[in-house]
């Protein structure tokens, strides 16, 4: 058993607060942005473009992660609370809603340049369990998204949040959602390099949703929502639309390939 007691906040200068979760989104970023350009760009107009991309990108994972908190997890708070949505320092972000606005930035971005969303869905799908990692992590050390009551040997007791061991549904995102999803999509996009755009971005909401639909049981509901359709929670709902669009990705594939 491990006794969680880290502190939310990474630096202080003065009276300004670093915390370890704006630490998680810059890395995720600056390494997925690296990475990109290094190893997973072959178009050269893409590359060209990539850039200015990276702009379109966090705008659309901040205000889609937002809104998607607010839509899916809290909407009647944020009905009778409405100025609450742009304090996004105090908590609040959906994986599911900025994934929903990269999807939606991307089509934009690439639309104006008259190219292909998809291909730069497929690199950013390359590079996503990266921030992916780093993100979970800081919700470890936030003590947040924590797991469920149990007695394994690996517990955590958050004795910020109660004196209970639990499952550190944290750590299990960041290793499958991050790790183990990260070396599976490098595999494929190396094995299958002649797919057509949207075969990795497919696979990538495949597995990653798959992945959290397991996790999701070892990890506690938001307490305002609970279990909803079928005692499963919102983020298991929302990996299940999921899967169904990345299933619908990788048969439209085939049938170009066809």
């Amino acid at each position: 058993m491990f006794i969680n007691n880290f502190d939310p906040v990474a630096l202080n200068f003065f009276s300004l607060e670093i915390r370890w979760y704006s630490i998680s989104y810059i890395a995720g970023i600056l390494i997925g942005w690296f990475l990109s350009k290094k190893f997973f760009i072959s178009d050269n107009e893409i590359r060209e473009k990539f850039d200015d991309y990276l702009t379109y990108l966090i705008f659309g994972v901040i205000l889609g992660g937002r809104l998607g908190y607010v839509i899916f997890y809290d909407i009647n708070y944020y009905l009778n609370n409405f100025f609450d949505i742009f304090k996004i320092w105090q908590g609040g972000m959906s994986f599911h809603g900025g994934l929903l606005g990269v999807i939606i930035v991307s089509i934009i971005f690439a639309k104006r340049n008259n190219q292909n969303p998809f291909k730069y869905l497929d690199i950013v799908s390359l590079v996503a369990p990266i921030g992916i990692f780093f993100g979970r992590i800081a919700n470890f050390i936030n003590s947040e998204l924590y797991g469920t009551e149990t007695d394994v040997p690996w517990s955590v007791k958050f004795i910020q949040i109660d004196d209970l061991n639990r499952h550190p549904s944290q750590l299990y995102e960041a290793f499958f959602e991050g790790l183990i999803l990260f070396l599976i999509l490098i595999y494929l996009w190396k094995r299958y390099s002649n797919k057509t755009p949207g075969f990795i971005s497919g696979i990538f909401l495949i597995i990653y949703s798959f992945f959290r639909f397991v996790i999701e049981f070892f990890r506690v509901p938001d307490e305002h929502l609970g279990y909803l359709i079928l005692n499963l929670s919102m983020g298991q709902l929302l990996s299940v639309i999921f899967i169904l669009i990345g299933s619908y990705l990788i048969i439209k594939n085939e049938f170009k390939k066809t």
